[in-house]
């Protein structure tokens, strides 16, 4: 069932520095969404924690859900179409089937990476596979990266890649803090590759896939231009958007947040620590999010769209020109749907968010009226 909610936008500006049905009953009464006549639908309904949600080049949404289906969904009447259900992914409190991300050249490489949980010999396991699309479902697979710890909690994990083909990889610290600032664990970090599980010479440790470290759950990844951006988990307070940059280090745990707080500034300037273009206290439990660069909705232009679960928000996060600041941030709808887990911007402006309740999730879309 898809639901329609057709609302007028009232600026509502907090402090801050990549689908059409209706339904005869209401979602909510009116919500108070940003600048703009909006049309907000649930798209699609009864699912069970959505983690990824990716524009594929079949116009379709590419979709995880954190039990181990994988499935196209229809952008214009919602209809989720399982392609192919991991047969060892196994969902343990936060952990299952999580990122997600298609080859950029589909068509000649119908590839498709996917992170995800396993039972491995009786430890819980992460790992990177890569499938082949034959048109039907995945076959094929081949693991790209294994023995990733994996936990109840913190285990990131989303998947990008670059314009000159190299996967990036988010992995939380999988409830072990120390390991985010050891190099030598897959822990915590930034990983690159090459897309065949191969280390690219040009990575900061010779033979080692880390990219960056310190992190504790870093659950979004988006590419504006050249420019790496990820959202990641703060304890319980210092959320943070980060600017990902080679070979820093990014501070957990004993940063949290900014360079701010006794005992963090001698640990900053002698370890190289990158702060984060924004913070929150209390957290908001900041998750997915994507690019915005659409004249669909041109105040949105040039703009991250964040997903957050705890405070079952999506926000605006306004870039500069550079597109390496926050220059503003705003809520676009709060509470209306529960936890928000992922953002995916389609090519004609529209936005689909998945929330993550665990009880009848949606994937909701958002258009200009």
């Amino acid at each position: 069932m898809k639901i329609a909610l057709i609302f007028f936008i009232s600026a509502l500006i907090i402090s801050g520095t990549s689908c059409k049905k209706p339904s005869k009953n209401p979602v909510s009464p009116t919500e108070t969404v940003q600048d703009a006549s909006i049309d907000i639908q649930i798209l699609s309904q009864n699912l069970t924690y959505p983690w990824e949600l990716l524009w594929g080049p079949d116009n379709f949404i590419w979709m995880t859900e954190r039990g181990g289906k994988i499935s196209r969904v229809n952008p214009d009447n919602g209809t989720a179409n399982i392609v192919f259900t991991v047969p060892d992914a196994k969902s343990v409190g936060e952990g299952g089937l999580l990122g997600m991300v298609l080859h950029p050249t589909f068509t000649l490489n119908p590839h498709v990476f996917v992170a995800y949980n396993y039972d491995k010999a009786g430890t819980y396991t992460e790992k990177i596979v890569r499938y082949t699309y034959n048109g039907t479902t995945l076959v094929n697979p081949q693991i790209i990266l294994d023995n990733i710890p994996a936990s109840s909690i913190h285990n990131g994990c989303r998947l990008l890649i670059s314009t000159d083909l190299k996967l990036f990889i988010s992995t939380g610290d999988a409830s072990n803090q120390a390991s985010a600032q050891n190099i030598n664990s897959l822990s915590g970090k930034i990983l690159r590759l090459n897309l065949d599980g191969s280390i690219p010479s040009d990575n900061p440790l010779n033979s080692n896939p880390l990219w960056t470290f310190g992190h504790r759950n870093p659950q979004g990844l988006v590419f504006v231009k050249e420019n790496l951006f990820s959202s990641e988990h703060g304890p319980n307070m210092d959320d943070e958007i980060n600017l990902i940059l080679k070979n820093r280090n990014f501070g957990w745990p004993t940063v949290n947040g900014f360079c701010n707080e006794s005992g963090e500034q001698s640990f900053c300037n002698s370890n190289n620590v990158a702060v984060p273009l924004k913070s929150w206290a209390p957290t908001l439990a900041v998750s997915g999010m994507d690019f915005y660069n659409n004249d669909a909705i041109p105040q949105w232009k040039n703009s991250l769209i964040l997903a957050t679960l705890k405070d079952q928000t999506l926000y605006q996060l306004k870039l500069s020109s550079g597109t390496d600041k926050i220059e503003e941030t705003k809520e676009i709808f709060r509470a209306n749907y529960g936890r928000l887990r992922d953002v995916c911007v389609a090519p004609d402006g529209r936005v689909f968010v998945a929330t993550s309740n665990g009880s009848n999730d949606k994937i909701i879309v958002l258009k200009k009226k």
